[in-house]
């Protein structure tokens, strides 16, 4: 158990700080790019802007699944057989949809909770980044004036 909860946390603190590089990338990309998009697409420069959002924090989130994916894999999971059932472990536990068709032995069961509570956190961060940034073109003066 005792190694699960390490392992778990280890992987938590990874997802954790590659969401916090990748979203910061992506404010980063969005108040530096607006104007060049808004120019560019003059009546749907903020259509552009949102799905640029969403497509960033969607593969933040893959990549993220990913990660547990290949820990899986690499301790071998009991239950866990190739990488493509690792994959797709990792996306029902990290999105809390949990089919049960697949599901870890004792030994290493624990790490799906784990990465359950990491999605759902990670996934009401991104729905809060998404709509701080729909918010803040709809209403900054920093995203309209530029």
């Amino acid at each position: 158990m005792f190694v699960q909860f390490v392992l778990g946390s280890i992987l938590v603190t990874i997802t954790v700080f590659v969401h916090a590089i990748i979203l910061d990338k992506l404010i980063k990309y969005i108040d530096h790019h607006s104007h060049a998009w808004r120019m560019r697409f003059v009546r749907h420069w903020k259509i552009v802007l949102i799905t640029i959002t969403v497509m960033g924090v969607m593969a933040a989130n893959m990549l993220e699944i990913w990660i547990w994916a290949v820990a899986y894999y690499v301790i071998q999971a009991q239950g866990i057989n190739d990488f493509e059932t690792a994959l797709y472990f990792s996306t029902s536990a990290f999105t809390t949809v949990g089919f049960g068709d697949i599901y870890l032995q004792a030994d290493w069961r624990l790490m799906s909770s784990f990465e359950s509570a990491n999605g759902m956190i990670l996934f009401g961060w991104s729905t809060a980044f998404i709509f701080d940034v729909v918010s803040k073109l709809y209403r900054d003066e920093k995203f309209k004036d530029k």
